[in-house]
Formats: structure tokens, sequence, C-alpha cells
């Protein structure tokens, strides 16, 4: 029998402060410290992929937190492989990085103008939504 408080949780609309497009720097983890950009949101895992961009290739992306796996061959002729995957990171181990200065900033919301926005908790300004780039 789920709790009161399961039961609240899985009633209420998640709301993330981490969306589709942010660039974010990765706090916890194996990847800590780097920056990438957030290509998908799960809000009821509350997991987000994570890419940055390829320093060898331009235009190419590649995932942080990537993970290893090994594939055995399936028929005669064919190489087994370690394949680099990407695996999604807690949002609770990413900080948003503020548009202007870069630094990674806590996010606060605000009402403004009937609408509720994200906020920088540290300099007030409200921080946009992100915008994928899109492949030329």
């Amino acid at each position: 029998m789920p709790t009161k408080a399961e039961l609240k949780l899985k009633a209420a609309h998640i709301k993330l402060k981490i969306r589709k497009g942010d660039s974010v720097m990765i706090i916890a983890g194996k990847d800590k410290g780097q920056t990438g950009l957030v290509v998908a949101v799960d809000p009821e895992r509350q997991r987000a992929m994570v890419f940055q961009e390829n320093p060898e290739k331009a235009g190419e992306f590649r995932p942080l937190n990537a993970a290893v796996k090994h594939q055995k061959a399936k028929y005669q002729g064919q190489r087994s492989a370690r394949v680099s995957m990407a695996v999604p990171i807690h949002i609770s181990n990413l900080m948003v990085l503020d548009p202007k200065s870069g630094e990674p900033i806590r996010i606060g919301r605000k009402k403004i103008d009937d609408k509720v926005v994200r906020v920088a908790k540290k300099s007030g300004e409200v921080v946009p939504d992100g915008v994928l780039p899109t492949p030329e």
C-alpha cells in the first residue's frame, strides 16, 4: 500500500529546473566539471541526457556520462566490440550555466506578467529557455 507522501508525489505535476537545450555543468560523477548541452529530459525518472561538442570534429556531439557496452558477435565473421553509449544522468548532479557569465547557478521561479519564469538566484536575472542548435 503506497504511503500518503508517495500518492501525493505521483499526483503532482513534476516541475524540473533543467530543460532541454540548457547549458549545464556536471557537479558529481566521473565527468565532474565538464559542461554540455541537455538534449532530452525525463521528468518521471528525473534524469537528463547531456551531450558535449566534440573538439576533434566540429558540429558533432559526444555523450557525457557514457557507458561502455560489450557487444558479442552474433554470427560468424562479425567481430565483438566495445560500444560507447549515452546514459542519462540524474538532474541533482547538474547545474545550469548562467548565459552571461558562464558560471553554474541555482534556479528559482518567479511570476512576471502572469507568467512563471526561471530566475537565477544569485543575480535575479531571468534565465531564458534553452534552444538546441540545429545541424547545418
